[in-house]
C-alpha cells in the first residue's frame, strides 16, 4: 500500500524550520556584534579617581593639580 499522506505532512512544515533556522542565524550575528562592541565600553566602570590617576600618569595634569582634584573627589 502507498502512504502519500505521510510525505505531504513532512514537507508541509519545512518552511517553518527554515524560518526558525534563519531567525537563529540572525540572532547569533546580533549577539556576536554586541559582544564585540561591548568590549570597547570598559571605561564605563572607572571611578573618577581612576580617570584622574590616568591623566596624571599621561602627564596631562601636574602633581599639584592631581593632589587638588584628588582632595575634591574624596
Amino acid at each position: 500500500m502507498m502512504q502519500w499522506g505521510n510525505y505531504g505532512w513532512g514537507m508541509g512544515f519545512g518552511w517553518l524550520f527554515m524560518i526558525i533556522f534563519w531567525i537563529l542565524v540572525i540572532l547569533g550575528v546580533v549577539y556576536l556584534v554586541r559582544l564585540v562592541a561591548g568590549g570597547e565600553r570598559k571605561t564605563a566602570g572607572e571611578t573618577a579617581l581612576d580617570i584622574l590617576k590616568k591623566r596624571y600618569a599621561k602627564g596631562e595634569i601636574t602633581k599639584e593639580e592631581f593632589e587638588e582634584k584628588k582632595k575634591a573627589i574624596e
